[in-house]
């Protein structure tokens, strides 16, 4: 549940932070906020900034949460 609310919180600054109108309804933004965090913890941990047992930051989440919006915007914006 609390992984729910965090990836929820995290797609809702993300879609705030990011400009323009994505359309996203409830379960699509916490699958947005989710798949941000997995995408920082990947990055962070091939960087080695988290560790095998660290969690990955909620700042780090909104990012990877923004970047997967852009690609998102890019693919929709090409079919």
């Amino acid at each position: 549940m609390w992984t729910l609310l965090i990836g929820f919180l995290a797609g809702l600054l993300a879609r705030a932070i990011k400009p323009g109108n994505d359309k996203l309804g409830i379960i699509m933004t916490i699958v947005l906020g989710i798949a941000g965090a997995l995408l920082a913890r990947f990055v962070g941990g091939s960087l080695g900034w988290y560790g095998p047992n660290e969690p990955t930051g909620f700042i780090a989440s909104v990012i990877g949460a923004i970047v997967l919006l852009f690609i998102y915007a890019l693919v929709k914006k090409k079919s």
